[in-house]
């Protein structure tokens, strides 16, 4: 058995490598000088990366666009969360609905979830434009799809012996999804929930970029008018507030689960 398991790790690892050797041929990527341009990276951050007194001037700015991309973030989870979560019942085994219903929804949620943000966001700049709409409906459509399939996973995992108590005393579906299905998995959910809003904060920057929204297009502009100390500025608004928000996620899982 290890020595099975090393030559399937070996054979993993030189598999990777040469991967890896193709696409830098492919692409013309040097390796060593790659290597070499990460000291330099550094210290050019060190220099220009430096928030300054005009950056700070324009701090309240920078923090009513965070607080904007933020409050979207979680409309956008709330939104979906309730939507995927009636959605995903018809796909759950709980509920004993028609296997080709269930198929269909797990259809229907694998292909919102595969296409990433960033792409329904592209897709939609030709029918929305670059407004905040584009990046609601981004956002939508993928934590949408991701939430329906973790929702159907969680319902058949969770509240299976529960949903079939009440099953065998004669309820009915609506009163085994509400006494039964959402008691149970509720913790699970809610733990989703909290997770994707953190997803969708780091997301809802990039596709800022695009739809000129948000903090996401303060940073493209700032930097593309070489404004660095005020897009470094930008940069640590984030970080503190993606931290902030996954410090008070785990508070709230440890309170509930």
């Amino acid at each position: 058995m290890f020595v099975t398991r090393k030559r399937t790790f070996t054979l993993a690892f030189l598999g990777v490598a040469l991967i890896f050797v193709i696409s830098a041929v492919a692409t013309d990527y040097e390796v060593i000088g790659g290597l070499e341009s990460i000291p330099k990276a550094v210290v050019w951050m060190a220099r220009h990366f430096i928030p300054d007194a005009k950056a700070w001037s324009r701090l309240p700015y920078i923090l009513s666009k965070l607080s904007e991309t933020a409050l979207v973030s979680v409309a956008v989870t709330v939104c979906a969360a309730i939507c995927a979560f009636f959605f995903s019942l018809p796909g759950t085994k709980t509920t004993k609905t028609a296997p080709w219903i269930a198929r269909i929804v797990r259809i229907i949620a694998a292909f919102f979830r595969n296409v990433p943000d960033i792409v329904w966001a592209i897709l939609l700049l030709f029918s929305f434009g670059q407004n905040i709409l584009t990046g609601f409906f981004a956002l939508f459509f993928a934590t949408f799809g991701m939430l329906t399939r973790t929702f159907i996973e969680t319902i058949d995992e969770v509240s299976a012996s529960c949903v079939e108590a009440l099953y065998a005393t004669g309820a009915t579906s609506l009163q085994t999804v509400f006494n039964g299905v959402i008691p149970s998995s509720l913790p699970e959910i809610v733990s989703w929930v909290l997770y994707m809003i953190e997803t969708n904060i780091r997301s809802s920057t990039l596709i800022g970029m695009l739809t000129a929204t948000g903090i996401g297009y303060l940073f493209d502009l700032y930097y593309k008018r070489m404004d660095y100390s005020s897009a470094s500025l930008v940069v640590i608004s984030i970080v503190i507030l993606v931290i902030a928000i996954e410090i008070l996620s785990n508070k709230i899982r440890k309170v509930i689960m």
